[in-house]
């Protein structure tokens, strides 16, 4: 076994007695050459817990880290819009760059390798965050695989979709709008995807951010997927209003949503954060979108870290892990059945390779200082040295090895 100050040196380790995802027992990892080279059982008591490293489509770069300056009471989601408008007047690139950039290095160093970030357009002209996250993705590539998102007021669609996609396209990204029980929501819908398919681009909705019944434009874009043919190429998150249906209708819709190939993003900081949020009393209403229905209705169903440190969200630290902590707890999902919820369904959303622990794959991946994934979830403290390609990015002040 290797000495710590050795680890970043070597080209062949061994991680001893390691709990892996689906394994019952603990197993030796041997790593050579920045590859997985073999899987070993292992006899004794676990000595940390392996897991790939992970992958975020939901997070939004351009409003990050500005929770400090913002003013003013919020009390549900179109309070923090407000007040995140209000901080628009600081959106510099200087500004935007140096946020971006300590939320990317927070991400890498907890072990996330791809990133889906949200970018707020709301007018036709191109957003000064825009070009200077498209420069950040180039800085990061290879580090964080970063992939970009427009994402546009729904009512901005009928005059400006065509624009706004074409520039996505130009430059590799993902068209996006926010829908909330807009006038003539079928018809902006409609834009949106008309604009997609015509600029050869996939989709990712913001949709439903809240508890009002009546919001059904989750419906609308099953209903134009399947119009369009666009299954596997459509995402839609938060979905809050999904929370209050019955279980035929959710059957229904999860079903046809299935069918569409639609999946769904939860984001339960955020919405936990504002959902039913009345000042002066506690929440009744969770908003979190029925993800154990979805996923068994046939969806792909992943988890997001959404806003960190913001208006809309004023904690976080772009670790997925802790999101999947949470939703344990307020979704009751079973940890382990959900880890591709942070790790290969949102990597391959984003377009890039999953990281899995097997012989022969890239060693990248996060030890834990844990003896199981129960110990992991139970101790959010727990310490974690995140390797790429075989060497840790950080020197660790307690080494695995």
């Amino acid at each position: 076994m290797a000495d710590s100050n050795d680890i970043g040196a070597q080209e062949t380790f061994r991680l001893e007695g390691v709990w892996l995802p689906g394994g019952a027992q603990p197993a030796d990892v041997v790593v050579a050459s920045g590859r997985i080279a073999a899987i070993e059982p292992a006899f004794g008591k676990s000595r940390g817990v392996v897991l790939p490293v992970m992958a975020d489509v939901h997070v939004h770069l351009d409003k990050t880290y500005t929770i400090e300056r913002t003013n003013g009471s919020i009390h549900g989601l179109f309070d923090a819009i407000e007040l995140m408008a209000r901080d628009k007047r600081y959106w510099t690139a200087e500004d935007i760059r140096a946020r971006a950039s300590r939320a990317l290095e927070a991400a890498y160093r907890n072990g996330v390798h791809a990133m889906r970030s949200h970018v707020d357009w709301n007018e036709p002209s191109v957003p000064v965050a825009w070009p200077v996250l498209n420069e950040l993705r180039e800085e990061w590539r290879g580090r964080v695989e970063l992939q970009l998102s427009s994402l546009c007021p729904a009512d901005l669609l009928p005059d400006a979709a065509t624009a706004i996609a074409e520039r996505v396209r130009e430059d590799g990204g993902v068209f996006g709008a926010f829908f909330y029980r807009n006038a003539d929501l079928a018809a902006k819908v409609d834009f949106a995807f008309r604009a997609a398919v015509d600029n050869g681009l996939s989709l990712d909705f913001h949709v439903d951010e809240g508890l009002d019944v009546e919001a059904d434009g989750f419906s609308e874009i099953v209903t134009a997927a399947l119009r369009y043919g666009m299954a596997g190429q459509v995402v839609c998150g938060h979905a809050c209003s999904l929370s209050l249906r019955d279980d035929d209708t959710l059957a229904r819709t999860f079903g046809a949503a299935a069918e569409a190939g639609v999946s769904l993003t939860a984001l339960p900081t955020t919405n936990l954060y504002l959902q039913d949020r009345v000042g002066g009393r506690s929440p009744r209403h969770r908003g979190i979108a029925p993800i154990k229905e979805a996923r068994a209705a046939g969806m792909t169903v992943m988890l997001g870290v959404d806003n960190c440190r913001d208006a809309f969200y004023p904690y976080g630290d772009y670790d997925p892990l802790a999101v999947l902590r949470l939703a344990a707890v307020a979704a009751h999902l079973e940890p382990a059945e959900w880890l591709d919820a942070i790790t290969d369904l949102p990597a391959a959303c984003c377009g890039a390779p999953a990281r899995r622990i097997a012989v022969g794959e890239v060693a990248d991946f996060i030890w834990f200082d844990a003896s199981d994934l129960s110990d992991l979830v139970s101790r959010p403290a727990a310490a974690r040295t995140v390797f790429r390609a075989g060497r840790p990015i950080v020197q660790p002040s307690r080494s695995p090895l």
